[in-house]
């Protein structure tokens, strides 16, 4: 049997080392997947036990050159405090010991000749002095990378920043070392600030990364923060508090008004009002009862309830929802792949620019000139860095699914927000989708003097000893009117025709015309209307009371109250919408009508919905399916996304790849809205990482970038790249 596992990865550069990693990873024997996120600093893996374990992993990782360890629940947070910690104070370090280098080499110029520089700045001795911290002890981590890197046979950012910063300071140490000879202080050109300046530059960058990577992962510190904290248990008849991960199932607590619900359960004693729209998005609260569920993290609005603990720790809906966004922001959606393919064989391919560069200023632009053309050539390693491509992708997966699981809609992985909005054709089931799935009753038609209320409380006295749905409406339908129900003296199901009960003394049947004709009742004078509420798409059942016809009551599964605008939503979009169902032709009709659809496949039965969802994907069209993820699984797992109405406690539909967490269809077009938005954004960051590179080397190369400035153009576009994935984080629907 298959299982999955994640792991914490450190020491990665860049997405080169994510390539890497992943490549190295999926080479094991037993592994079926694995996805390395350089963003979130994590590889999720799905392998089988029998062949591979997890230390397997490790070790990989480990001889690939980099650490990993099982990734922990808790402590995550702590792990990006500590490396924004330490490279704040790397940085600061660097910083110091660069300025006066900097300041030197702002007084070699002609036009900055009025800047006075201390003469101690100038001593080559004495910037060999600054620069020797910076490069071996600073950005000693550029050199264990390199050398992790080229050890596997492979180069990464590491090998770049190693090579250019190496190049400038070996290149200026030889000039040091010949003023030995006496009198050459002030012909010397030295470079010790530029691979000083570069390290600070690029810790610089990596520090606004890592500050990025912490924010798009703002959502599941949210999602995080809302649950409770401590629990209001009973025990041993005494009510005590105690913190929310010691509730078990079974446990029994209590939840004050104002107080937060703290794990999944069943309300056992009480009403109150819950506020759910960190869960729904609904901002109306939803009244509870005894027998009804509620949410962990959900607000107790205004009476007391008494709940019995269902779901606990992992269990609960929350912390399912909390893993679903964080696997999908984990995931990588197919178009990280190119990043990926361009990381691979990027830095072999801008090490040989840098060498040709070298080799064609010092032959040919400027023969002999060693160290113009070591400039040149150290600006093309700089510039080239491939750190914006890899976070071109991940970054704004992170964001966008984080801003979806807002909203209340989990994508369970980055090729599922990716492939959201090619829809153009919505597939919606009509029961518990388009409808409340709850039938209710609509119309009562009292006949041959029959009062309504007497024949509403018989009705309802010989519906409530049923289990079918469509009795409890009628019984439900009675008592809301506030009519008593006496208890039937006998009662009996006739499968697929109704129900034969005596009530009073009367003898009650109700059901279809086949049971009045059974029992010889003319129900002549009732057809005509009967048929009136059908085609109106409801369920109309005949009454008879000791052999005469009575009259007839009818229930209708009503639409929500935002269908018909979600599917107009989905119309303006362009996309087509159809709606399955099981019913027959006529009530289908009438339910799609009233919802705004207009192409129907009625009469089709839960396994033929995936038949139906192969036919459109034949003719070419993208099909989203939205159900409710049990009797459409199949249709689910056949469409090429599978879209389930969730309450919250089926969050983790297995079939589906998306869960809308309120029952509202708005949040099929907002899916869609969302995706188009971030997949936009995916190729905006993709622009300009690859523009950066291919704009940046020729001019490196044409001797018009300072190797400082170079620097500087490569980290901004690292957080050019991430501060543009953060803009999903406040897009409105």
């Amino acid at each position: 049997m298959e299982k999955q596992t994640t792991l914490q990865i450190s020491g990665m550069t860049c997405a080169a080392c994510a390539f890497r990693i992943e490549k190295g990873l999926n080479k094991l024997p037993g592994v079926t997947k694995a996805t390395v996120n350089f963003t979130m600093e994590t590889a999720h893996v799905e392998y089988s036990p029998d062949s591979v374990t997890i230390e397997d992993m490790i070790k990989k990782v480990e001889k690939l050159g980099y650490t990993a360890a099982l990734k922990q629940e808790e402590g995550a947070g702590d792990h990006r405090k500590k490396e924004i910690a330490a490279q704040k104070s790397k940085l600061i370090a660097s910083a110091i010991l660069s300025f006066p280098l900097l300041w030197a080499m702002a007084g070699h110029f002609s036009f900055t000749s009025f800047i006075w520089t201390p003469a101690v700045f100038m001593n080559p001795w004495f910037q060999l002095l600054l620069a020797t911290p910076v490069q071996f002890i600073i950005g000693k981590q550029f050199y264990v990378g390199a050398y992790k890197a080229l050890r596997s046979k492979s180069a990464n950012m590491d090998v770049l920043v190693a090579l250019g910063t190496s190049a400038a300071y070996f290149y200026s140490l030889y000039q040091t070392l010949r003023t030995l000879d006496g009198g050459m202080q002030h012909q010397v050109e030295l470079y010790f600030e530029t691979s000083a300046i570069l390290i600070t530059l690029i810790l610089l960058g990596k520090l606004f990364e890592a500050l990025a990577k912490g924010r798009t992962s703002e959502a599941i510190k949210t999602l995080m923060g809302l649950q409770a904290k401590t629990a209001l248990v009973i025990r041993d008849g005494q009510e005590i508090s105690i913190p929310v991960e010691q509730v078990v199932v079974g446990d029994l607590f209590v939840v004050k008004p104002g107080e937060k619900v703290p794990v999944d359960g069943e309300v056992i004693e009480g009403t109150s009002s819950v506020d759910e729209s960190m869960l729904t998005g609904e901002s109306i609260p939803v009244e509870k009862r005894a027998g009804d569920t509620v949410i962990g993290a959900t607000i107790n609005k205004h009476g007391v309830l008494k709940v019995r603990a269902t779901k606990v720790g992992k269990e609960t809906a929350l912390a399912q929802i909390i893993k679903v966004v964080e696997e999908a922001q984990g995931s990588k959606a197919p178009i990280q792949r190119i990043a990926d393919v361009i990381s691979g064989i990027f830095v072999p391919i801008v090490v040989g620019i840098a060498i040709v560069t070298f080799v064609i200023w010092f032959f040919a632009v400027a023969p002999g000139d060693f160290a113009g053309a070591l400039e040149k050539a150290i600006a093309v390693l700089v510039i080239a860095c491939p750190c914006a491509l890899g976070l071109a992708t991940p970054t704004s997966i992170m964001a966008g699914s984080g801003r979806a699981a807002e909203y209340g809609i989990l994508f369970k992985g980055g090729e599922h927000l990716e492939a959201t909005h090619r829809v153009d054709t919505v597939i919606l089931d009509k029961t518990g989708t388009v409808t409340t799935g709850k039938p209710r009753l609509t119309d009562v038609i009292a006949a041959n003097g029959m009062d309504e209320t007497r024949l509403l409380q018989l009705v309802g006295a010989a519906e409530k000893n049923s289990e079918h749905p469509l009795a409890e409406a009628i019984a439900a339908g009675v008592k809301e009117k506030g009519i008593p129900l006496p208890d039937a003296e006998s009662f009996e199901a006739i499968p697929g025709f109704g129900i034969r009960a005596v009530v009073g003394g009367s003898e009650i049947l109700v059901g279809t015309r086949k049971l009045m004709a059974r029992y010889g009742i003319e129900v002549e004078e009732a057809l005509e209307e009967m048929g009136r509420l059908e085609e109106a798409g409801k369920t109309a059942m005949l009454i008879a009371v000791d052999g005469a016809y009575a009259g007839m009551v009818a229930v209708a599964d009503t639409i929500k109250e935002t269908s018909r605008e979600a599917v107009a939503r989905l119309k303006a979009l362009g996309i087509e919408v159809v709606m399955i169902t099981g019913d027959n032709e006529r009530t289908a009709r009438a339910i799609a009508r009233e919802a705004g659809i207009d192409r129907v496949l009625a009469e089709v039965l839960p396994d033929g919905k995936a038949a139906e969802v192969k036919k459109l994907q034949d003719a070419g069209r993208k099909v989203a399916m939205v159900g409710d993820g049990i009797n459409d699984a199949p249709a689910l797992a056949t469409a090429d996304i599978g879209m389930a109405i969730g309450t919250g406690t089926d969050v983790a539909m297995e079939a589906a790849d998306v869960t809308l967490m309120r029952g509202d269809l708005n949040s099929i077009a907002d899916a869609i809205f969302i995706s188009q938005k971030t997949m936009a954004n995916i190729r905006q960051n993709l622009f300009w990482a690859l523009a950066y590179n291919v704009i940046g080397i020729p001019i490196a190369a044409a001797g018009y970038l300072a190797p400082w400035l170079a620097g500087a153009a490569m980290a901004l576009s690292s957080v050019s790249v991430v501060l543009n994935a953060l803009r999903l984080q406040r897009v409105k629907l």
